[in-house]
C-alpha cells in the first residue's frame, strides 16, 4: 500500500514549506501537527449494484460486510506498517491557543463483502432478469472487496477542549476533541467473478462524510496520543469491478460505518 503512504509524506513536505511561508507572511497558520496510527471499523448492510460490460444490471440486497485490522503484519514484519487498516492526519492550527484546526484526514479502511451468505439478487444477471436469493461463493457467483484501501481521504475542521493542563505552565495534558468533514474515497477494488480474481486500480470512485471525537493525551511536551470514535457515510459511486477477461464493470454501493482510531501525533511549532 505505497502510494497512500507516499502520498501522506509528500503532502507533509509540502504542507509544511507552504504553511512555514505562510506564518511568515500572514500568520494565519500557528503550527501544524502530524498523526500515525491503526483503526477497527464496523459497517452497516450494502445494497451492491453492478454495470457490467455485457449489459447485466444487477442488485446483490443487503450485503454483510467485515473490515481486516490485518495488527499481526507488523508484528511478524516491522517494517510494513502501512498493511494493517492505518490512519494519518495533517493539522494545521488556527489560533494560538491550538484550540482550532483544520486537518487532511485519511483512513486506509478495508471493506470486505463477507463470503458464503445468502442473498436476494435482482436485475438482469447473465442475459436474463431474475429475483431470487444466491449464496455469495468466489467461485460460482462473487466476491468483493476493498482492501488495498477503501480509502477515505477528507478535510476535518477541528475543535479542541482543554480539559487539564501542566502544572505552572500553559501546556496542554489532557483534551477532548472533535471533528467533522467529508471529501473523497480512493479505492482499489479486489473483485472476483466465477473464480476470477482481479484487483483494480486506484481511483477517485465517490464520496464520504464523517464525524468523529475522542481525546488527546500529551506524554511529553510536542507528543501526544489520540483516542477517537468516528462514524460517518460512504458512498462509492463507481468503483471499478473488472476482471481479466471483462472491462468495464463498475459497482456502486453506500454504507454506513462506526470506526476507533488510535494514532500518536507530534505538534510542529513555529
Amino acid at each position: 500500500m505505497l502510494k497512500p503512504l507516499a502520498l501522506a509524506t509528500i503532502l507533509l513536505v509540502a504542507a509544511s514549506s507552504y504553511c512555514q511561508k505562510a506564518s511568515e507572511k500572514s500568520k494565519r497558520f500557528k503550527g501544524m501537527y502530524f498523526q500515525w496510527g491503526y483503526n477497527k471499523e464496523w459497517y452497516t448492510k450494502s445494497n451492491l449494484r453492478f454495470s457490467l460490460s455485457n449489459g447485466d444490471k444487477f442488485t446483490v440486497h443487503k450485503v454483510k460486510a467485515h473490515d481486516s485490522p490485518d495488527l499481526d503484519a507488523i508484528i511478524n514484519v516491522p517494517t510494513q506498517i502501512s498493511i494493517p487498516q492505518y490512519s494519518y492526519r495533517i493539522g494545521f492550527y488556527l489560533n494560538k491557543t491550538k484550540t482550532k484546526a483544520i486537518e487532511l484526514n485519511f483512513d486506509h479502511i478495508k471493506y470486505i463483502a463477507t463470503d458464503y451468505q445468502t442473498a436476494r439478487v435482482s436485475g438482469v444477471y447473465n442475459g436474463k432478469i431474475i429475483d431470487e436469493q444466491k449464496l455469495l461463493d468466489p467461485q460460482n457467483f462473487l466476491h468483493l472487496e476493498h482492501t488495498d484501501g477503501g480509502n477515505l481521504m477528507h478535510i476535518n475542521y477541528v475543535q479542541i477542549h482543554h480539559l487539564l493542563e501542566k502544572k505552572a505552565t500553559t501546556k496542554p495534558l489532557l483534551n477532548a476533541i472533535w471533528k467533522v468533514g467529508a471529501g473523497f474515497n480512493i479505492p482499489r477494488t479486489d473483485v472476483t467473478w466465477k473464480g476470477e480474481q482481479f484487483n483494480n486500480q486506484f481511483h477517485i470512485a465517490g464520496y464520504n462524510i464523517s464525524a468523529e471525537a475522542g481525546a488527546r493525551y500529551y506524554f511529553l511536551k510536542n507528543i501526544f496520543f489520540e483516542t477517537t470514535a468516528k462514524t460517518g457515510f460512504v458512498h462509492y459511486v463507481n468503483a471499478l469491478a473488472n476482471t481479466a477477461a471483462n472491462k468495464g464493470n463498475k459497482v456502486e454501493h453506500h454504507f454506513g460505518y462506526f470506526e476507533l482510531i488510535g494514532t500518536v501525533g507530534f505538534d510542529i511549532n513555529w
